[in-house]
């Protein structure tokens, strides 16, 4: 039964998408410290999606049709309902700052088992990146390694990520809020379980724990 249904945490007010408190400040000149530490970094970062990059169930909290919010660079969408929809406060900020690492230093990927494929590729659509700058990219253009989003083991995810990108899976990073996809584990993939989706926070925590598993720290 699913364990995150309630309407409360689905909706986010359109103009909240500053970093949070504890959030790496990318619109100064210092990066974050896993970025400039000369340390080894994964090839590639695969996100779930519901709540771990959205807070919302795609296949039950939102009903289409979806349109973008009123604005020249869309944060977020509404759907039939009039509800309000977007990422995770941090999420496009992440985003923006990897997908424009020189060299596609880190690629990013998706990993959902939503039901609603053709829903969720209709939303990450219609958002942009970095939020409130004009002629923003896509937020579906971003993810370069590919979205498998589809019912089933998310070992099956991974196996076509692999195929498509040729990246091994002991060069991947997994950010998931469901402990028993863990499984890909096994694949040499490291997982980062999140409990409140994905931040600047957990990513650090991510990129460590990946750097453990390396015995690159």
């Amino acid at each position: 039964m699913p364990r995150k249904l309630s309407k409360r945490t689905t909706s986010i007010p359109q103009n909240d998408f500053s970093p949070s408190t504890t959030s790496q400040d990318t619109t100064s000149s210092t990066l974050p410290t896993w970025l400039t530490d000369s340390l080894p970094l994964p090839r590639l970062i695969v996100l779930d999606l519901d709540y771990t990059l959205w807070p919302f169930y795609s296949d039950i909290h939102i009903s289409t049709p979806v349109r973008p919010v009123a604005g020249p660079n869309p944060a977020a969408v509404t759907d039939r309902n009039g509800e309000s929809f977007s990422l995770y406060r941090d999420a496009p900020h992440i985003l923006h700052l990897i997908s424009s690492l020189p060299g596609g230093q880190i690629r990013l990927a998706v990993a959902s088992k939503s039901p609603v494929g053709e829903l969720c590729r209709e939303v990450l659509k219609t958002l942009r990146l970095p939020p409130g700058m004009p002629k923003g990219k896509k937020v579906i253009e971003v993810f370069d390694g590919g979205l498998e989003i589809y019912e089933g083991t998310k070992l099956r995810h991974f196996e076509v990520i692999s195929r498509r990108t040729g990246i091994p899976y002991e060069q991947m990073l997994f950010f998931d809020d469901e402990r028993p996809n863990r499984e890909v584990e096994k694949l040499g993939v490291t997982m980062r379980l999140v409990d409140d989706g994905l931040s600047w926070e957990e990513l650090e925590k991510g990129i460590h724990q990946w750097r453990r598993n390396r015995g690159a720290q």
